[in-house]
């Protein structure tokens, strides 16, 4: 850049200096005295008679000319290479200072490593586009160590899940392999507490390719789409959580219109099963669980409502914000809940998936509500009996 300012400099100079030649050797070749100035040698008598011959006007022209653009040219070329120098100097020290925030950056980012994310350029002064460049690449680096930090809860979240029920399976097995009496109910035992153990592990390595396909895809398109009434994904998607409900005595019931989105049905009755599953869970002895399928008007576009709402223990509102990440459960990172805590994760993604938005509210009474918009394909067409 210093090089630059001091080539600009140069250019100028030069088309100043050929100027000014230009100029005033015009201005010579047109000055109205020199042109009045008779034409040959002149005599010239001076007041005491004498005689002077052999002056003439046009040659004098032509030196007075001569001399003045060889002055010009000679002492303009001596101020151009100062002014050339200083211009340089001036070029570099200016581009210094314009590049070091630049530099700044760079040093930072140079710095930057998955243990020093939490660093900031913190550029401050004026607002111009450098400061716009240090506040975004601070922006990032606020993204980044928030999705770095996330994916390290994830790993360590999902390392301690899958350890429990092969801590189960190991301690089973070394437990009644120890015991040389062991009968064979002892072995039927074991075995079942085994199976259980499997089966855990198996729906929680079910989950986390679920999500992982999920938040792989993002972007890219659902594999089928196609138009769906979702009161139709409603009974299949409730059977799953009709059994644990009925041995609660938590009542079931759905109602609202037909109505219509575009999307992956599979992936969608995936949605509402496992926030009525969530709904049926963390609910109390003798509750209920409602859904509720409408349209309506969602940031100036038609969609199709889904709500799902129940009873259950009061839930505090700060705690909402967080039942969307890994492996929460309930507002709280692990408990003796069943499950591992991703429902409302894979919710989500799929949400997300269909270009859909969602949100979850706590009840007053206890409980919580949850509401997911989707793009509207039609209209609603009839209403739907209740479950």
């Amino acid at each position: 850049m210093a090089l630059l300012y001091g080539a600009l400099v140069l250019l100028i100079g030069a088309a100043l200096l050929m100027t000014s030649y230009i100029l005033l050797d015009r201005a010579l070749a047109r000055n109205q005295v020199l042109q009045q100035l008779p034409p040959g040698p002149v005599t010239i008598i001076d007041s005491g008679g004498t005689r002077y011959t052999g002056w003439d006007p046009t040659q004098s022209q032509a030196h007075i000319r001569q001399d003045s653009l060889s002055y010009l040219l000679n002492n303009g070329l001596l101020y151009f290479g100062v002014i050339v120098l200083i211009g340089s100097i001036g070029g570099y020290l200016l581009a210094r200072q314009a590049l070091r925030p630049v530099a700044r950056i760079t040093a930072t980012a140079r710095r930057l490593s998955t243990k020093t994310l939490s660093e900031r350029i913190g550029l401050g002064g004026p607002d111009d586009e450098l400061r716009e460049l240090a506040d975004t690449f601070d922006d990032m680096l606020g993204r980044l160590d928030a999705a770095f930090s996330s994916q390290r809860r994830f790993v360590a979240n999902a390392s301690h899940e899958l350890r429990t029920p092969l801590a189960v399976i190991q301690t089973e097995l070394d437990v009644t392999l120890s015991d040389p009496k062991a009968s064979v109910e002892d072995l039927r035992r074991m075995g079942e507490v085994l199976r259980d153990a499997t089966n855990r592990a198996q729906r929680l390595a079910d989950a986390l390719l679920a999500l992982a396909r999920l938040q792989g895809r993002e972007g890219q398109g659902l594999e089928v789409s196609e138009a769906i009434t979702i009161n139709d994904l409603i009974p299949n998607a409730v059977a799953a959580a009709e059994s644990e409900a009925a041995t609660r005595g938590i009542v079931i019931s759905s109602e609202g219109e037909a109505v219509r989105t575009t999307g992956d049905p599979r992936l969608l009755e995936r949605v509402i099963g496992n926030l009525v599953e969530n709904a049926v869970r963390y609910n109390v002895p003798g509750g209920w669980v409602r859904i509720e399928v409408s349209h309506d008007v969602r940031g100036g576009f038609p969609a199709a409502i889904i709500v799902v709402s129940n009873s259950g223990v009061a839930v505090a509102p700060e705690e909402v914000e967080g039942l969307f990440d890994a492996f929460r459960r309930g507002g709280r990172a692990r408990t003796q809940q069943r499950g591992a805590g991703l429902g409302l994760s894979i919710v989500k993604a799929i949400v997300d998936a269909h270009h859909g938005a969602i949100r979850a509210e706590a009840q007053p009474a206890g409980g919580l509500r949850v509401e997911i918009a989707l793009p509207l394909t039609t209209t609603p067409v009839a209403a739907h009996a209740a479950v």
